[in-house]
């Protein structure tokens, strides 16, 4: 319940802040450690309005919540960059800083501290809405005597405001 509550509270956030996107993702994530239990992960982004644009890239902030269907969630906020190239096509990438619970010891990453980098490229369709692919991880970047890490591949939908 907790985590949909979250989520609630993340898109409620996006509609009064006027938000430029709010992002839904699934995928798979892969635990680099071996006894690990590799999951499904869906995804679900806020992304404000640009602090910063020039002529093709755009800065802004950032919200994400990602949930596996073993039940381990992260929740981060940071960073977001868009670079725009050959008409609709785009690259997207982020850093998000943020909180990990894991549901299994199986799947501890070294921590609850965990930074959560992607890097996707993607597509505007006409109406202004965008589909992307991404690839995620998140680590702990060594701040824990252990840092295993997961990565996860998403498809995402990118809803415009």
């Amino acid at each position: 319940m907790k985590y949909v509550t979250a989520a609630l509270a993340l898109l409620c956030a996006a509609q009064a802040a006027q938000a430029q996107s709010v992002i839904l993702g699934a995928g798979y994530s892969d635990f680099s450690d071996s006894s690990a239990k590799d999951e499904a992960v869906f995804a679900l982004e806020y992304h404000h309005r640009p602090f910063h644009e020039a002529t093709r890239f755009s800065a802004t902030w950032g919200s994400a919540l990602s949930v596996d269907t073993a039940g381990n969630v992260h929740v981060g906020i940071g960073l977001v960059g868009y670079y725009t190239f050959a008409d609709r096509w785009f690259v997207e990438g982020s850093v998000m800083p943020g909180y990990f619970s894991e549901s299994d010891d199986l799947n501890d990453l070294g921590g609850e501290f965990q930074i959560r980098s992607l890097l996707g490229v993607g597509y505007t369709l006409d109406n202004g809405n965008r589909i992307s692919v991404a690839l995620t991880h998140k680590s702990n970047a060594s701040t824990q005597d252990d840092n295993p890490g997961v990565n996860s591949a998403l498809l995402r939908y990118h809803f415009a405001f």
